[in-house]
């Protein structure tokens, strides 16, 4: 399990295509502190397991559903990326909970800086987008954050926005992001729990 509060970012060396799959390595450096064969890292948002390491990066393995839902398929040598390790049973919950499980993608629409903080809208197909709320969590790129606000954009999209501060911008990735980009989104596993209990 995961909080969604980044620790570091990491970069691309290297991502090789197979027939339904992939391997990423990538550079870190808190990630890789005490790191073992197997253990966990989020990248952008996605739970992955390190199949190979050396004091300076990581290689995983990622299988085809994973890069037909997510955006780690479309990632190449040079692009920057957030990283995040398990948490342990004895760490601080700083965040809220991420599996590292990403239910979708969502498109950036619309930045608006501001002199504290900046805002950010999105949209994302409804199938995902109907279990948001205002004021509930979700990560994005596998950061924890707040929606400020949701609705309906249309019959097949919702939109959505949230607030970043600046140390948000300054020590994730999504301070890069573009109107335009793709980022993974991970809703609130609650809310999808809640739904299947309820049917």
């Amino acid at each position: 399990m995961f909080t969604g509060i980044i620790t570091d970012i990491g970069t691309v060396i290297d991502v090789r295509h197979t027939e339904d799959a992939a391997l990423i390595t990538l550079t870190a450096s808190s990630a890789l502190e005490g790191i073992a064969y197997g253990d966990s890292i989020s990248v952008d948002g996605v739970c992955l397991t390190v199949t190979e390491f050396t004091a300076e990066d990581f290689t995983a393995d990622v299988m085809a559903e994973t890069l037909r839902v997510t955006t780690i398929g479309n990632l190449k040598a040079g692009d920057r990326v957030n990283l995040e390790r398990a948490m342990p049973a004895s760490g601080r919950f700083d965040g809220h909970i991420v599996q590292g499980h990403v239910d979708g993608t969502a498109e950036v629409t619309a930045i608006k800086p501001g002199e504290r903080w900046s805002e950010y809208s999105f949209t994302i197909p409804t199938a995902v987008g109907r279990y948001l709320v205002p004021k509930g969590s979700v990560a994005i790129n596998g950061t924890s954050l707040t929606l400020t606000q949701v609705k309906d954009a249309g019959d097949a999209t919702t939109s959505f926005g949230v607030s970043l501060i600046p140390t948000t911008l300054s020590e994730t990735t999504l301070g890069a992001l573009e109107v335009g980009h793709k980022v993974n989104i991970e809703v609130d596993v609650i809310a999808k729990y809640v739904e299947r209990l309820v049917k």
